[in-house]
């Protein structure tokens, strides 16, 4: 099965070399490292560059909507290439097609300089994902000389503000902070930073579980490449997943796989929940026909006895016994189970981590820890993440004027995020910063209806696939049991 996907693309590393942000002010000034007190910072922030945090799909569709509209930015990236995240999760094929996965302001840039548009309807892998979508567009002249790698932001503030001063304030720049020490002060901030880097807990209570920390070297978080580089991990051993998310079932997917190759692995799934029901999902009903199939084979998996699935189980202890580790759940009841296994798999789901802007006056929900005005349209208890309508810059937006959290981080701990989503927020908000303010808040969103995404907020995180692009599972690229192909899903939870 041909992807019909563009030709190979030169790696980003080729067309966007780690550069100190210090030494990288095309559009805008750059401050000395802390200490030097000679700085002199512009009084005037709109002459200075918006500051895009993350080089994932959100995060260079901010760029391409920037560029397009003709504001100064930069991109800072932690990792050492664009897509860092997806890059870890590359072995798995998303449930979402290209028509779903490609921002309409990227896709001009990229038009505009003859790039060969993949099939829409194929379902990329992470891999591909990078190769054929991200990496061109890093390279594109238009974003290439703004983009910095291997800069990873420690913290935001205002220039001379600590979060208490308020006269003066939205008039001085904002102050980024890189881990080597160097300093940006930029107009604006669009934090698309996402969550991969903050796993949650295998705790059930959100905290970690009693001894959680010690068994840390038998514990994977979510989408281990089973069939790959991992393999010799799982193969032949047993392996408790914990969760009830698309991430899960994928893995679950991958390890039946490797049993039928090495007969000795043994697979034990336990949720919180009472029955699998959520994660089968919607079967042939599904709109991304991809997902249903997840469900669908999971189900059959379980009922031939090929899982063992634990209903009811609460994390709550676990204890290294030299090469194996048990997990003890004790529900709210106070009652008990055990599971003695070789290997976990965390599919707990993520959660953002809004330390970096401490010093920023934010307006979080106290339950999701998105914008307050957002939460009620993201609500698991009442959306899926085909019923989360469009929302732009007005509900994203914080005290802090000028900073903005988009894609999967924006949703703090909801499962309702989609990659389309994070495009059309970006879209709304560079329109904001640019005073278009009639585009800003003229917001439009086409979603595939899902109807398997909905949890009660208990069970949040463990819905949450939590991937920094906003993908959240999907099968592993090597076919598997009771599918003809192995083309199956997503990388953003319940929706790609």
């Amino acid at each position: 099965m041909s992807s019909g996907c563009c030709g190979p693309a030169a790696p980003a590393e080729q067309s966007a070399q780690a550069v100190p942000a210090a030494q990288s002010t095309a559009a805008g000034q750059t401050v000395p490292a802390a200490g030097n007190e000679q700085a002199v910072l512009s009084p005037q922030p709109a002459h200075l560059p918006v500051v895009v945090i993350g080089a994932g799909p959100v995060g260079l569709a901010a760029a391409a909507h920037l560029a397009e509209r003709g504001l100064g930015f930069l991109v800072l990236e932690a990792g050492s290439r664009v897509g860092a995240s997806i890059a870890q999760w590359g072995h798995v094929r998303t449930f979402s097609p290209w028509k779903y996965d490609l921002d309409a302001a990227a896709r001009r840039l990229l038009d505009a300089h003859g790039w060969a548009a993949p099939d829409p309807d194929w379902l990329p892998t992470g891999a591909e994902l990078v190769e054929h979508y991200l990496a061109p567009l890093a390279a594109h002249p238009a974003i290439a000389p703004h983009l910095h790698l291997n800069a990873q932001v420690t913290g935001i503030s205002r220039a001379g503000f600590d979060r208490v001063r308020t006269t003066g304030r939205e008039a001085a720049p904002f102050l980024i902070r890189l881990a080597d020490g160097s300093e940006i002060t930029a107009r604006a901030v669009v934090d698309a930073s996402g969550t991969w880097r903050t796993p949650n807990v295998l705790g059930a209570s959100g905290l970690p579980a009693q001894g959680e920390h010690a068994a840390a070297a038998f514990v994977d978080h979510a989408l281990p490449d089973v069939l790959g580089t991992d393999r010799a991990a799982y193969a032949g051993r047993h392996t408790l997943v914990v969760g009830a998310g698309h991430s899960a079932a994928t893995t679950l997917l991958a390890l039946a796989a490797l049993a039928d190759e090495a007969p000795d692995t043994r697979i034990t799934w336990a949720i919180r929940a009472g029955n699998a029901a959520r994660t089968y999902g919607g079967g042939a009903a599904d709109a991304l026909p991809a997902r249903g199939a997840l469900g669908t084979r999971l189900r059959a998996l379980v009922e031939s006895g090929r899982i063992t699935l634990l209903t009811g189980f609460f994390t709550h202890e676990v204890t290294v016994d030299g090469e194996a580790v048990t997990v003890v759940s004790r529900d709210p009841s106070g009652v008990e189970q055990k599971v003695v296994a070789d290997r976990i798999v965390a599919a707990t789901g993520y959660r953002p981590d809004h330390s970096i802007a401490s010093e920023l006056r934010l307006d979080l929900d106290p339950v999701l820890g998105s914008t307050r005005a957002l939460a009620p349209l993201i609500d698991p208890n009442h959306h899926s993440c085909g019923t989360v309508p469009a929302h732009g810059a007005d509900e994203l937006a914080h005290p802090e004027a000028g900073y903005y959290a988009v894609g999967v981080k924006s949703y703090g701990r909801a499962p309702t995020f989609l990659m389309a989503t994070g495009y059309e927020q970006v879209r709304s908000v560079v329109a904001a910063l640019a005073g278009d303010w009639a585009a800003a808040r003229q917001v439009r969103l086409e979603l595939p209806e899902t109807g398997v995404c909905s949890s009660d907020l208990a069970d949040a995180q463990e819905t949450r696939a939590g991937l920094a692009t906003g993908i959240s599972g999907g099968l592993p690229t090597t076919p598997l049991p009771l599918a003809g192909v192995s083309a199956t899903t997503d990388g953003g939870g319940c929706c790609g």
